[in-house]
């Protein structure tokens, strides 16, 4: 490495002198990635065109499942054993804390090399410690109810039927879609916690309080949460699935009238063309408890660059000038996958007024950009995938009918005792 090294400076040092404007680079920044859909085609898309301007640049993306990308990077951090270790890792906002303040020196900080007044400022907030701001910021998780416009026909409602609605309406109307066309209203996998977030968070409210401490048993969107969960269960609206693949899949096949999540899932949603011009979207159902809104996000995720890759300041060069610039690269993306930029410059501009044939013409994206303003805040803080593990532990134990506020009580129990609150 050492080697390789000298002569890259040898490489530069030689073209400067000559005047020659170039650059050395003649290897592979790899990425690691989740969904073929989304993010591995946004970073494959950023590469494309950034190569066009870099002809001796070459990405490599390696697509792997969310769980694997956290496993892997978590276990070799942790062993210290990195040479493996891509240059990029996309991680999701609910784990960045975690990532940044308990391996620190594993990521290279950014604010010398990115303008981070450009980007929203929440998203800023998730990847700074202190006085350094790590990682390049990518989607918002924007939240909305996407939904089978021909199904719901069917069942004798129309697109206006399903704006503003609550919780409690969506499942009378599932029980109508179910009634009437033998289609589930929703897809719920018991190990998954997407339902659990939007919920929770469109109510203002998180695992935990403003000063990041755990806040489970007296939480009343979470209570609200898991009680509006065993109401659409016992309704038997729901198609149970497993896993990334089944869920999808259930949508994808036509066996569900409505999929609840972040403005990411478009990619996955429009990836049938048969499908097109069936597919509306409305604002998410709300809770019913004081200070509900009719918004929330799910997911969105950044861009990360480890400080033992083999090509770091090539991995910076290429994020700064796709992620951090390019803004016709976000409405591409914007129209293309559904990624909502959490790049300022970049949410305007003729993505923002496109009538989308796949949703019957709706100009989708005025509605998500307008949605991601009234996002209630909250802090992630470091352990939200504990909690989300917890949470997720007791689901059968909510579904067979036990008491919320037990299974509240222990749950808060149980964690203080492994975080340390």
């Amino acid at each position: 490495m050492k080697n390789i090294t000298k002569l890259r400076s040898l490489c530069a040092a030689t073209l400067l002198t000559a005047g020659i404007s170039g650059s050395c680079f003649a290897g592979n920044v790899t990425v690691w990635a989740w969904d073929p859909n989304f993010n591995v085609a946004a970073m494959n898309e950023a590469a494309a065109r950034y190569e066009k301007g870099h002809p001796d640049f070459h990405l490599k993306v390696i697509d792997s499942g969310k769980e694997d990308i956290e496993q892997k990077l978590q276990t070799m951090l942790a062993s210290g054993i990195t040479s493996s270790l891509p240059d990029i890792v996309l991680i999701e906002d609910y784990n960045a804390q975690k990532y940044l303040q308990s391996y620190p020196g594993s990521f290279v900080p950014l604010q010398k090399s990115i303008d981070y007044s450009q980007f929203a400022p929440y998203k800023v907030k998730v990847m700074t410690v202190g006085n350094q701001v790590y990682g390049v910021p990518f989607d918002s998780g924007v939240a909305g109810m996407f939904y089978r416009s021909d199904y719901l026909k069917k069942a004798g409602f129309s697109d206006a039927d399903l704006q503003n609605i609550s919780w409690d309406r969506f499942i009378e109307i599932g029980k109508q879609v179910k009634a009437k066309t033998g289609v589930a209203m929703l897809a719920y996998d018991i190990n998954d916690v997407v339902l659990p977030h939007i919920m929770m968070q469109s109510a203002g409210q998180w695992y935990f309080d403003k000063d990041g401490k755990l806040n489970i048993a007296h939480n009343t969107a979470l209570k609200a949460t898991l009680q509006t969960i065993k109401k659409i269960n016992d309704a038997k609206i729901v198609r149970p699935t497993s896993g990334w693949s089944n869920f999808v899949g259930g949508f994808n096949s036509g066996k569900l009238a409505s999929v609840v999540s972040g403005v990411w899932i478009i990619g996955s949603i429009k990836s049938v063309p048969d499908q097109s011009g069936k597919w509306r979207v409305a604002p998410i159902p709300s809770l019913n408890i004081p200070g509900a809104t009719h918004a929330s996000n799910q997911g969105g995720s950044s861009w990360y660059v480890l400080t033992k890759g083999k090509n770091t300041k090539e991995a910076i060069e290429f994020l700064n000038a796709e992620f951090a610039h390019d803004t016709d690269l976000y409405q591409k993306l914007l129209v293309d996958r559904g990624a909502l930029a959490t790049y300022l410059p970049a949410n305007h501009g003729y993505a923002y007024q496109v009538k989308d044939p796949f949703f019957g013409g709706q100009q989708v994206f005025a509605d998500f950009s307008k949605w991601v303003a009234q996002i209630p805040q909250v802090s992630y803080g470091m352990y939200t995938q504990e909690v989300d593990n917890a949470i997720a532990a007791e689901i059968p134990a909510l579904l067979n009918g036990e008491s919320i506020d037990k299974i509240l009580s222990r749950v808060e129990t149980n964690l203080r005792y492994q975080i340390m609150q």
